[in-house]
């Protein structure tokens, strides 16, 4: 297991049957109410996110001032630039603004600072040399709240900056013409979740006013949905508007340079989800900026000439193949060094030979593999640049803050972020950062818990209910991919793809074949062989192959599974606790008139010799299925023995392993229905409790 443990959401059978009598699919309604989502009004709410309510941008603290400080600039002509961050977010971001600006008649360039020679954010020769070109304005996106001594020097330089950002705030904020960010302690804007390229989205409805915001909207959404996706925003408020709505624009796309990018990567007549933005788009984007060469996106997304956005796209490809080559080099060092040297708590590690670009992604690997926050410093001579990646429930900016004496910079969000630190502290930092974590867990080890939305049963598990689910799209925080469990799936086959990174499973479970998939993994440390049993968390997902749509599971986490007789014991010994059965447990351990005319017949013949019959419940289960040729089920055959002693046909004495059996002489005839056992059971699978 990857995970510690894997913690299953109660079923809620009351709210899915309510959805369910609303029109929801027996899936989606079961996964839906396991979520909480019981009502047909929050359901729908959910499920068309095109509708939810956008509110006014001028609620942003400052956007008065940005907006008309920029249609300003656009009347008197001013030399705009924008200034943005070389990650998807900070790409879209620049591109949309940019656009936006250009359309409306601005003098406007674009500026996104070299990751290996400048770093994030704004930069004093970046400030002097927009002034040099006859700069009068900046515009900062997705970057900028921390930038106080760099506004100040473009102040002195006679620019003016306004700062529109995402990123968690410092006490000083620069002293900028206005400042636009959401997490602002004096703003009053009731969703702190948009991207960056969200709050620069805000500041073109703004500009443009109230009567053409809805088709600057439309214009944008694209861009704004592919960088608020890329940057694992919360899909919630807001947010699902622009994705939802973005995603729209994608499929097909209006933008010439994402057309071109979804041919190259394959995506071409298959359906553009926030799964396929995520996981194919988003890393050739981001790509351009951890190579250095985040111009090749920017160009991409504001070309006009069909040739050169096809040529842009095949570079974008390229240098993502050369990221993850690199990025698997990193990868495999540190791996050894930390199967070497084990983490304590948290992974800090620092070499003057990695990419600077790469850091971020393989931090956020090893943070996973090894279930602990990741601290990865490239070295240039005695100074070092950070990032890192959060577990568990570390806020990286507040654990960055409380070390911030050790640091000489630092910036980002909860779960990612970024700093430059002298090669001198690296030491101390390492044993700062290792007590703050342990102070905050309390000494104990990070949780590693997988949530999973619901267990189902392989019938569940049709091409028809999968796509059912495409109704949550656009899936991400607060609403994450639908992930469930499939128990006791048998292994028929499995094989190493992809060059032997990933490994492929061919399941059975209850007669039904499955074809399964675990990325990233070799299979080696699982223990696995033709014909185990297993327990899978997975996504499902359709495959679409030469016209064939076939499931297929993403397996998330896997487990060699307890044996049938072990988990039909845990059924019954959850009944005997008196927790709650679901109606396929009860289902189970509801005997059949057989099963009790079966067990009294033989335990009938088995009193001719004997008074009393002792043995365990295995092996009694055992001798009435060979007289009966049925299927032995000991948990079964127990309960049918205490429903038999609650109707007095038998006196049943427990021992720690055996029970002792003795037949009584009953004259009338025995009503087994009427058993309190028997009537529970029927109740669940009535949905009665």
């Amino acid at each position: 297991m990857k995970y510690k443990q894997w913690r299953v959401a109660p079923p809620c059978p009351e709210g899915q049957l309510t959805l369910e009598r609303a029109g929801l699919p027996t899936l989606l309604a079961g996964l839906l109410a396991a979520r909480g989502v019981t009502r047909p009004e929050q359901a729908r709410r959910l499920l068309t996110p095109e509708t939810e309510f956008i509110p006014d941008p001028m609620l942003l603290r400052d956007m008065d001032r940005a907006a008309r400080r920029v249609r300003l600039a656009l009347e008197r002509g001013e030399h705009i630039a924008v200034y943005g961050d070389y990650d998807v977010d900070g790409i879209t971001a620049t591109c949309l603004l940019t656009q936006f600006l250009t359309d409306r008649g601005g003098d406007v360039i674009s500026y996104i600072p070299s990751r290996l020679g400048e770093g994030y954010g704004l930069n004093p020769e970046a400030v002097q040399s927009l002034a040099q070109q006859g700069i009068s304005l900046i515009i900062t996106v997705d970057c900028g709240i921390t930038a106080v001594e760099e506004t100040a020097l473009a102040n002195s330089l006679g620019l003016e900056v306004i700062i529109t950002d995402h990123h968690a705030c410092k006490e000083e904020l620069p002293p900028a013409a206005a400042v636009v960010d959401p997490h602002r302690p004096d703003c009053p804007y009731p969703f702190k979740g948009l991207a960056g390229v969200g709050v620069a989205l805000m500041l073109a409805l703004a500009v443009a006013g109230r009567e053409t915001a809805p088709a600057v909207f439309a214009e944008f959404c694209d861009l704004a949905a592919v960088g608020t996706v890329a940057d694992v925003m919360p899909m919630t408020g807001e947010n699902r508007a622009i994705v939802s709505l973005g995603l729209q624009r994608l499929d097909p796309p209006r933008r010439l340079g994402f057309a071109s990018l979804i041919r190259c990567a394959g995506l071409e007549d298959k359906p553009v989800t926030s799964v396929s933005v995520g996981y194919t788009l988003a890393p050739r984007i981001n790509a351009s900026g951890r190579m250095g060469m985040a111009e090749v996106a920017v160009e991409l997304l504001l070309t006009k000439d069909p040739a050169r956005a096809e040529e842009l796209a095949l570079e974008l490809c390229e240098l993502n193949r050369e990221r993850q080559g690199i990025e698997g080099e990193i990868f495999q060092q540190c791996v050894q060094h930390l199967d070497e040297h084990p983490p304590e708590g948290v992974i800090v590690l620092a070499d003057s030979q990695w990419h600077q670009g790469v850091v971020g992604i393989v931090a956020s690997r090893l943070a996973e593999k090894y279930s602990c926050p990741c601290f990865m410093i490239c070295l240039d001579g005695h100074m070092g640049k950070g990032s890192c990646r959060s577990w568990g429930d570390i806020n990286l900016f507040e654990l960055l803050s409380s070390c911030s004496d050790l640091l000489d910079n630092f910036g980002g969000h909860t779960l990612a972020a970024g700093f430059t630190v002298k090669e001198e502290n690296i030491p101390a930092l390492t044993l700062a950062l290792r007590q703050r974590v342990a102070d905050s867990c309390h000494g104990a080890a990070l949780p590693s818990v997988l949530e999973v939305d619901m267990a189902v049963s392989p019938q569940h598990l049709t091409v028809e209910a999968v796509e059912s689910l495409d109704l949550l799209e656009p899936c991400g925080t607060g609403n994450p991919r639908p992930i469930f469990l499939l128990q006791g799936a048998q292994v028929h086959a499995m094989s190493q793809v992809g060059r032997g990174r990933h490994l492929k499973l061919r399941l059975e479970a209850r007669g039904l074949s499955l074809d399964a998939i675990f990325f990233s993994n070799q299979g080696e440390e699982l223990g696995l062989f033709p014909g185990c049993r297993v327990d899978v968390v997975f996504y499902p997902q359709i495959n679409d192959f030469r016209g064939r749509r076939d499931l297929q599971l993403q397996v998330v986490d896997l487990q060699l599974a307890p044996s049938r007789a072990q988990l039909e014991q845990a059924i019954y010994d959850k009944y005997r606790q008196g927790a709650s059965l679901t109606r396929e447990e009860a289902q189970f351990l509801l005997p059949s008139r057989g099963d009790f005319v079966g067990l009294y017949r033989w335990l009938e013949r088995q009193s001719t010799c004997c008074t009393v019959v002792e043995d365990t419940p295995a092996r009694i289960a055992r001798s009435v299925a060979r007289a009966t040729h049925q299927r032995e089920v000991p948990a079964r055959t127990m309960l049918c023995l205490e429903v038999m002693e609650e109707r007095g046909l038998i006196c049943l004495n427990r021992r720690t392993d055996r029970v002792q059996i003795t037949l009584c002489h009953v004259e009338q005839k025995v009503d087994l229905e009427a058993s309190d056992i028997i009537k529970r059971l029927r109740a669940i699978l009535e949905g009665g409790l």
